[in-house]
């Protein structure tokens, strides 16, 4: 098995301070409505509002990528309103890992074949460190907020469901 993904490269070239976690992950019909993000809370032994899933939507004609707490749910609305779109939707698995290069359950929002939006919950501020996928299925690093919005020049606005 490769020791890196193009998140971790990108992560090193651009000299952000990270850790690596790996776990065992779950695949989808091991825990069925659990989802990847929550199945790597659990297996890393930290809160779901620390985990941020990284989510593809297609807001009117373009891509960009939602990060969101495991517990929380997407709000399409809020992401329209907060990428200025008229409407906003999941992207297909296929189109999330054609936008991406990576496949569905380790989407990672850096070093994606194509650089997209990046929105992330502003819930992310409330921890000193967060986990997002390392773009691998089973692996999550550990990220200042902080840096990870600069990086990724990501807006913070409130996605989630009520």
């Amino acid at each position: 098995m490769n020791g890196s993904t193009p998140a971790i490269r990108a992560l090193i070239a651009a000299g952000i301070e990270h850790r690596l976690h790996r776990f065992e992950h779950l695949v989808p019909g091991d825990a069925p409505d659990v989802g990847f993000a929550r199945a790597a809370a659990l297996a890393m032994g930290v809160s779901e509002d620390r985990v941020f899933k990284t989510l593809v939507v297609r807001a009117d004609d373009r891509y960009a990528v939602a990060l969101l707490p495991a517990s929380q749910t997407l709000s399409m609305r809020k992401v329209a309103r907060a990428l200025d779109a008229r409407s906003a939707d999941m992207a297909g698995a296929g189109d999330a890992q054609r936008m991406t290069g990576y496949v569905v359950g380790g989407i990672s929002p850096f070093g994606q074949k194509r650089r997209l939006v990046t929105i992330a919950h502003e819930t992310i501020d409330e921890f000193p460190t967060v986990f997002v996928s390392a773009g691998r299925r089973g692996w999550d690093v550990e990220i200042a907020p902080a840096h990870l919005v600069a990086a990724l020049t990501a807006v913070v606005a409130d996605i989630v469901t009520p």
